[in-house]
């Protein structure tokens, strides 16, 4: 039976450095080729080697060139990027080259972090909500932008509602001529990405609308539309958590610790893993935890008594985190928010 030959690639834009090495570590093979999926599985296929594991750090093109090696029957693995920079910075010279042999070693000993590869239909909800967000935000961008230079000239739109601030800034540049001159086209801009952020939202709507899993977990308090789906993209498969409580580590949501000796700190959120996710529960926990909506919950009660103790800035933080395992455990059991505590 051949020995199996482990690969390490180090990705960029335009080329994939491959570094290939034998179960002693000794390098059996050495390339530069496109980065190019397709390409990639017929240069390695070429070599005519029995792979152990391919190693490739996420990145922007990693998802592509891992699912064209894992279409392909190749056994990619796509390793963390900072536990993988950690191990490589011992490394006096960093070159691509060292960066593929030192992925391909890792691959050999079997030190590394794997990181969960999203499914296409994942990357597709993300696109819809990162494309949503970024509309929104230069929406807003031009509001701001808009208020503080009319400032200048005592012009003070104060506060309309987003359908009225466009009538509010003609009316007020209405006798400058110069003003309007400058002001009108941001106007016109300001109201084409409006339009366009109203066609995403109704894709997103419809897109919730017609998913079970989302329509799920909008019945936990303070789950909306959007919060429900970028939970369901930014988590993608229940099952690769093994408990409900890890998912709140995950994304950023508990504290920091340092341990050494007698010396023990606690200190803020680590604030790791997707930001998105980690604002979604935020903005939900916030809801749920200030707003009325009509029925008093286990979950809300829980968040009142410790901003009571500690605050409400850390009671919001704790809510979300314990809203995280709430909606994981709904999607996993199948099952909807109780909204008083089950009976015995």
């Amino acid at each position: 039976m051949p020995q199996p030959h482990h690969v390490g690639l180090d990705i960029s834009v335009k080329e994939t450095t491959i570094s290939v090495v034998d179960e002693l570590g000794h390098v059996a093979h050495r390339a530069v080729v496109p980065s190019d999926p397709a390409v990639l599985v017929e240069h390695l296929v070429r070599l005519g080697f029995a792979y152990g594991r391919i190693g490739l750090e996420a990145g922007p093109l990693s998802a592509w060139i891992y699912a064209g090696l894992v279409d392909a029957g190749l056994p990619a693995i796509c390793v963390e990027t900072r536990h993988m920079h950690a191990v490589l910075s011992a490394r006096i010279n960093k070159t691509d080259r060292n960066d593929a042999l030192g992925i391909a070693q890792m691959m050999r000993v079997g030190l590394f972090k794997v990181v969960n590869v999203k499914t296409p239909a994942s990357q597709q909800r993300r696109l819809l909500l990162t494309a949503r967000k970024l509309l929104q935000r230069k929406v807003n961008d031009i509001e701001n932008d808009l208020r503080g230079q009319l400032r200048n000239f005592g012009l003070k739109v104060g506060a309309v509602r987003p359908s009225a601030f466009e009538q509010r800034v003609r009316e007020l540049v209405a006798d400058m001529s110069f003003v309007a001159a400058v002001v009108i086209p941001l106007l016109d801009a300001r109201s084409a990405l409006r339009a366009q952020l109203a066609k995403l939202h109704k894709m997103l709507l419809d897109m919730v609308r017609s998913d079970p899993v989302c329509r799920r977990l909008m019945t936990a308090p303070g789950v909306g539309a959007i919060a429900a789906l970028t939970f369901r993209t930014c988590v993608d498969n229940p099952a690769r958590f093994s408990r409900s409580k890890c998912i709140g580590a995950h994304y950023g949501l508990t504290p920091r610790l340092y341990q050494s000796g007698e010396t023990a700190r606690i200190g803020r959120v680590s604030k790791c893993g997707d930001a998105m996710m980690r604002v979604a529960l935020y903005e939900a926990a916030f809801v749920a935890l200030t707003r009325s909506q009509g029925r008093w919950n286990p979950l809300k009660a829980w968040g009142v008594a410790i901003a009571k103790r500690r605050g409400i800035q850390k009671a919001v933080v704790a809510v979300a985190r314990k809203l995280a395992i709430i909606l994981h455990r709904m999607w996993r059991d199948e099952t909807d928010f109780r909204w008083t505590a089950a009976k015995v």
